[in-house]
Formats: C-alpha cells, sequence, structure tokens
C-alpha cells in the first residue's frame, strides 16, 4: 500500500472514525458498539468486551452496589455508636468545639471582636497628625 494511500486511510478514521456497529443498550442509556479490528491501531481500552453484559450481570452488579451500600452505612452505624462508646466510658477524648471568631493575625484574635457601631459623632471627630513620608520639613531637598 503506497504511504498516500495511508495517509488517507488515516485521515479518514481520525475524521469519521472506525466503522461501528451498536449491538445494545443498558437501563442506563449506554450504548455498545462492535468495532472491527484494524491491524494498525493500538487498543487503548483494556480489559475491553467482545459481547455486551446480559441483563443477568446487570442485575447482579446492581444487586452488588445495593449490598455495598447497606454494608457500608452498617459499618458507619457501628462505628458511631462504638465513638460514643468510647467518650461515654473516657477511653478517647471529645473534640473541642471551639467558635473564635477573625483569623489569628488580627489584633482581635480570640477576644471579643471590636464593635461596628461608631464611637464618635461628626461634631467629636478630630483629624490624626499624619503626613505621608517625605512630605515633612525635614525632607531634603
Amino acid at each position: 500500500m503506497s504511504w498516500a494511500w495511508q495517509a488517507l486511510r488515516a485521515l479518514r478514521l481520525r475524521l469519521l472514525g472506525p466503522a461501528k456497529e451498536l449491538v445494545g443498550t443498558d437501563q442506563f442509556g449506554n450504548k455498545y458498539y462492535r468495532v472491527p479490528k484494524h491491524e494498525t491501531r493500538a487498543a487503548w481500552i483494556r480489559k475491553k468486551r467482545n459481547d455486551p453484559p446480559t441483563i443477568e450481570e446487570i442485575l447482579k452488579n446492581e444487586n452488588y452496589r445495593e449490598e455495598m451500600k447497606q454494608k457500608i452505612q452498617d459499618v458507619s452505624e457501628k462505628d458511631k455508636l462504638l465513638q460514643a462508646k468510647e467518650y461515654k466510658e473516657g477511653l478517647v477524648a471529645e473534640p473541642a468545639h471551639t467558635q473564635v471568631k477573625g483569623h489569628a493575625s488580627a489584633p482581635y484574635y480570640g477576644k471579643k471582636e471590636p464593635s461596628q457601631d461608631p464611637t464618635s459623632t461628626a461634631n467629636t471627630f478630630q483629624p490624626g497628625s499624619w503626613m505621608p513620608p517625605g512630605s515633612g520639613s525635614s525632607h531634603n531637598k
């Protein structure tokens, strides 16, 4: 086969994809296709099937998922009961429930937060004496 023919075939495969045949769907709407094997294409899907799953396999998998959900729920409940028992017997310290407001870098961390109410009125307001650096009389010209 000439290199031009191979290039055209590769371009067609990239643009249109390989010819495929619909072989079935499952209860979730997933579609299963059969794609003819290409000698020049490497398989990128591992553990692929030649045939779609049977109804029995689908039902078996669904039952397995439901069993696992129930087992997970049972283990979670047992763990909560064991944890409550350990707390009650004093074997494990209960987690501390702290409610610190603010951020650790704030000057009022762990203290009462500053009030949002104004502490002065327009009648008692006095402007500060701060001046930007370099604007004072000691600045060299």
